[in-house]
């Protein structure tokens, strides 16, 4: 019979490898952004192509654009149009369902989930300023009942981006995850109660902002230990008096520009440099 393994010397070659994973240059990021609007600037910025030979399944209409930016290896994952409805596939499960297959198969050091997202004035938030999360949750998994309420929300920490945010001033607040375009009383009510369940340990930090996409990416991202981060552009004002739908269309253009102008900052940023330097 063989002897147990020695689980001590294990943790210890693990703890080894991921070290030097962590002191290793960022060479492939997966980009996952929901809309097409969102993705042409950034494929334009980066002169990416489409790809032609997908390294998805047969008969998904997500689409990927790939190229060389200076060191790094980039990749923009658009979750394509709804073959139904002929709209973008927007919400959590072309979002889950992306990023998995994404992570599959581009094996990424790090995932960024960047595109737009609707802001609440009270915490700060205005048309057009650019937020990096430090944490993202859901706000519309209901369920009141011990320990799955803390599941439905969901709470995960992006990872860990001090020198990033410092360097390009970006406003830093929590992302909330939902799969409407409106937000009903209730999904405001969980909001409110899942800021005030965890402030005392995130540094008063508010949710700033909600978006169809955060807390389904990091579920993934986490499930498969790949680091994310989370960079979102504000469209409409959740908390202000004009319809969402309308704001969100009428600012759409600019502040997608205003995105577009942004991450390119935070990949010349990221060039060369290892996650533990973020």
């Amino acid at each position: 019979m063989a002897p147990p393994p020695n689980v001590k010397s294990e943790e210890i070659v693990e703890e080894s490898m991921a070290y030097q994973l962590d002191k290793r240059p960022i060479s492939t990021i997966v980009f996952i952004i929901a809309m097409q609007t969102e993705a042409f600037p950034l494929v334009k910025k980066f002169q990416l192509s489409q790809d032609t030979n997908s390294v998805f399944p047969e008969g998904v209409p997500w689409v990927r654009y790939h190229g060389t930016y200076k060191d790094l290896n980039l990749n923009i994952i658009w979750p394509g149009k709804d073959r139904a409805f002929g709209v973008d596939s927007v919400g959590t499960i072309p979002a889950s369902l992306v990023t998995y297959a994404s992570i599959q198969a581009l094996k990424p050091d790090l995932i960024i989930n960047a595109g737009t997202a609707g802001g609440f004035k009270a915490k700060g938030a205005c048309i057009g300023d650019v937020f990096l999360a430090s944490d993202v949750a859901f706000h519309d998994r209901r369920n009141p009942i011990p320990v799955f309420d803390l599941y439905g929300v969901g709470l995960r920490q992006a990872f860990s981006t001090p020198n990033l945010s410092k360097e390009l001033n970006l406003k830093v607040g929590k992302l909330s995850t939902g799969d409407s375009l409106d937000m009903c009383p209730q999904d405001n009510a969980l909001i409110i109660a899942n800021d005030a369940t965890t402030k005392d340990m995130e540094d008063n930090l508010n949710y700033f902002a909600i978006g169809f996409q955060g807390a389904a990416v990091a579920y993934v991202a986490d499930l498969l230990k790949v680091p994310a981060i989370f960079i979102k552009a504000v469209t409409d004002v959740v908390d202000g008096d004009k319809p969402t739908a309308d704001e969100f269309l009428q600012n759409l253009a600019a502040v997608t520009a205003a995105l577009a102008e942004t991450v390119p900052q935070v990949v010349d940023f990221i060039n060369g440099k290892c996650l533990s330097e973020l």
